[in-house]
């Protein structure tokens, strides 16, 4: 009889519940990946950052040379 109690639950939550809970698990995960494009922009952004900042350190450098107390005003 005890099994009874148990066993109903289990059998509703394999039917019902499981399927629901697997289908919204694994579409989301699906969304998470990144497409070809999106990984290209992220490296065409990473590419873009390196640049920047060599740009930035020679205009630094530049103003180090020109004007040394320049970071102080």
């Amino acid at each position: 009889m005890g099994y009874i109690f148990l066993g109903i639950p289990l059998i509703l939550f394999v039917l019902f519940v499981l399927p629901i809970w697997l289908w919204l698990h694994y579409s989301n995960q699906s969304r998470g990946q990144l497409g070809n494009n999106e990984i290209q922009r992220l490296e065409q952004l990473a590419e873009n950052a390196r640049h920047m900042q060599e740009r930035i350190k020679t205009l630094e450098e530049i103003l180090d040379a020109e004007h040394p107390n320049w970071r102080q005003s």
